[in-house]
């Protein structure tokens, strides 16, 4: 995990107007929600839909589609296997979703070339943190590049730690 340390606001600004897209997209494709559609949807989409828009939802549809992929894809093959869908997400998120910032992708981008098998930011953008996966024989050189390129970009150094997957919520 990769703190940037950089300060977002989920009310307003950005957040409120790619809301905003969905809702729109959603109501000019005829479904309540975007999660009522699915890839095949996407040519009908641009056509009926202004650039950023349809980018919008296109994140979205892929995005879902990349979370069933995830799961199909870690139950067949394993962790080591989901590294393109990792940075696919964040190549979408940061080009059709826009929500990514400069840090977050120097995070990831660092990571990507230092050893992980994938990453991408989490949350809801404009800041925040990103996640890498990576093989624990590397994360020591993954930490260390990502340290060092925020020290030369003049970023506030992130704070980096390591997470392991654990079950799941359940009723004690």
């Amino acid at each position: 995990m990769i703190d940037t340390h950089v300060t977002h606001a989920h009310a307003t600004g950005g957040y409120v107007e790619r809301r905003a897209s969905c809702e729109r997209g959603a109501s000019t494709l005829g479904v309540s929600s975007l999660r009522d559609l699915d890839i095949d949807d996407l040519g009908r989409a641009q056509d009926l839909l202004d650039d950023e828009t349809f980018r919008r939802v296109r994140h979205v549809i892929t995005e879902n589609q990349r979370v069933l992929d995830t799961v199909r894809t870690l139950r067949l093959e394993g962790p080591s296997a989901i590294g393109a869908l990792l940075d696919a997400s964040h190549v979408s998120m940061r080009d059709d979703f826009e929500i990514s910032v400069p840090e977050l992708d120097l995070a990831v981008s660092t990571s990507q070339a230092s050893g992980a098998v994938g990453a991408r930011m989490t949350g809801g953008g404009f800041g925040g943190a990103a996640i890498a996966l990576v093989p624990s024989a590397s994360r020591e050189a993954v930490t260390a590049a990502v340290l060092s390129a925020f020290d030369t970009a003049g970023y506030t150094e992130p704070t980096i730690f390591a997470v392991h997957a654990a079950d799941g919520a359940h009723k004690l």
